[in-house]
């Protein structure tokens, strides 16, 4: 049976624009959804056809959406949003997590941390389907691409909502054997006369590390600004610890991903006394996935597991 052309709007379809809005063109929505091009081309077709209106704009590579694509993409996902709350209000914890969770997370703590978590989960849940995304930084805000985000530090927006996962700090690390060259630095005004490797990642200041002496953290304590300078720089955390290992230099890095260095011994935590600011690992994902059995089992997998 071939699908209906009467005019309006079939509750069948939100699921699809959804997807294919989120894919960026036919062919990876015909990836994503396991049919052929044509077949992601003839229903959207008839979609338009059933509307009366084009809600994409077609070219070789890419797609947009029209003005009434953009408003059919909103409300289609606020209804899918609601259907999910809808359902957990009705079965609650009864619920078996099930369905699509499409996940980003920063690429370094995605992959050593998040994808094995992930491998775990889908075995205690395996009707949920997981999309995992790496990306050098957390998509904008304002992307509706994913339902769960991992990120470092807390997002300055109250449309969304951010749960704390786990507590996460920011230390010096150098290796042995480039402290026994160059000496060990005593004050954070001493990282100038050192090789300070260097990471561009994300919206954070570049080359200007902040320390403060109270380990309190109070609000008003004072803060110290150092200038780094050095002769490597990556957006890759995993390759700036890798040069740390190499002696190449002082790195500024979370703890987390330093910390089975520290425990054998190929890297040093240097300037102890000292603290830089946070980067606390927070679950991010919007309102109307609050109620979500899959998104709330997912963030209480990932933070039991990620208890200090």
């Amino acid at each position: 049976m071939g699908l209906s052309t009467t005019k309006g709007i079939n509750p069948a379809d939100l699921g699809f624009f959804s997807a294919l809005a989120s894919s960026g063109s036919l062919g990876a929505a015909a990836r994503e959804l396991g049919i052929t091009t044509a077949a992601v081309s003839k229903r959207l077709a008839l979609i338009e056809e059933r509307l009366g209106l084009s809600l994409v704009n077609r070219t070789t590579r890419r797609m947009s959406l029209t003005p009434e694509g953009e408003v059919y993409l909103e409300h289609a996902r606020k209804i899918l949003g609601e259907i999910d709350a809808m359902e957990s209000i009705l079965w609650g914890s009864t619920e078996t997590p099930k369905g699509l969770l499409r996940v980003n997370a920063t690429l370094g703590f995605g992959r050593t941390q998040i994808a094995p978590l992930i491998s775990e989960f889908v075995k205690k849940y395996p009707q949920v389907d997981i999309q995992l995304q790496l990306s050098v930084s957390p998509p904008p805000i304002t992307d509706d691409l994913y339902d769960v985000c991992f990120r470092f530090g807390h997002p300055p927006d109250s449309r969304i909502i951010a749960k704390l996962i786990a507590p996460n700090r920011r230390i010096l690390v150098a290796s042995p054997n480039y402290l026994k060259q160059f000496g060990e630095p005593k004050t954070p005004n001493d990282l100038v006369k050192h090789n300070c490797i260097g990471i561009r990642q994300g919206d954070e200041a570049y080359g200007l590390w902040r320390f403060a002496k109270n380990k309190t953290r109070a609000k008003n304590e004072s803060t110290e600004d150092v200038k780094i300078r050095g002769n490597l720089t990556t957006n890759d955390g995993e390759i700036a610890v890798n040069w740390a290992l190499d002696h190449q230099g002082i790195l500024l890095r979370a703890e987390w991903d330093v910390a089975r260095y520290l425990k054998s011994g190929r890297l040093v935590h240097i300037l102890t006394s000292y603290h830089t600011p946070d980067a606390d690992i927070y679950a991010v994902f919007a309102q109307r996935h609050r109620t979500s059995a899959r998104v709330n089992a997912l963030i209480d997998f990932v933070s039991s597991a990620l208890k200090p």
